[in-house]
């Protein structure tokens, strides 16, 4: 077991990391990677510049480990989610409903984040990208996995593509979720996720 000590050292470092993690994702969604500094990510996080080098080896390795952990938070929401529906006998259109839900709310709490990592998806010439890719598939498969289950049981047609279709129903979260925040910030959560939650279940011709 670690000392008390030794937890309590953890937990600094870790509040520490959070708040550099928060203040690069700030700053670099307000101005782009290449023009914010390691001064100015320590200044908005409170802290002396050797703390950004001992947490972090350069600014590259700060980022790639916020893309990292912001896409972790992300996955465990999802995951949970689908955990839930199980846990109360709901079907599995009911746990992507919930993931979409899910989705929304992370979204609406780390909108700079989000905008971060959507913009990042597309550069082919940054340092992470492996990462990036890693992590990103580690979301889509919570997502696979509960069609995979769906098509196992029947709920689903076993006609479609697991793989494009979680990969859709990410895509289609992240960026319907960056509209809302961006175009219509007047829309409640509640109103984003019931438009969501129409075309999920098909519920958009009028017929149903």
């Amino acid at each position: 077991m670690e000392s008390s000590s030794t937890t309590g050292g953890s937990t600094r470092r870790e509040a520490t990391r959070q708040k550099l993690y928060e203040a690069a994702v700030t700053l670099i969604a307000e101005q782009g990677f290449s023009a914010t500094t390691v001064d100015e990510i320590a200044e908005r996080a409170g802290v002396a510049k050797g703390t950004v080098y001992y947490n972090f080896a350069s600014k590259s390795v700060l980022f790639e480990e916020l893309l990292r952990h912001g896409v972790g938070l992300l996955t465990a929401s999802l995951r949970e989610a689908a955990e839930r529906t199980a846990r109360e006998g709901g079907s599995r259109v009911d746990a992507l409903d919930a993931m979409v839900r899910a989705g929304l709310v992370f979204i609406d709490r780390y909108p700079a984040f989000t905008q971060l990592y959507v913009a990042e998806l597309w550069r082919t010439n940054r340092a992470w990208q492996s990462t990036l890719m890693v992590v990103r598939q580690q979301a889509v498969a919570v997502v696979e996995g509960v069609l995979r289950e769906g098509v196992e049981n029947g709920e689903f047609s076993h006609e479609i593509d697991v793989q494009l279709t979680a990969a859709a129903l990410v895509g289609m979260v992240l960026v319907a979720a960056l509209d809302w925040k961006s175009f219509q910030p007047e829309r409640s959560l509640d109103d984003v996720h019931s438009a969501l939650s129409r075309l999920l279940q098909g519920r958009v011709s009028g017929k149903g």
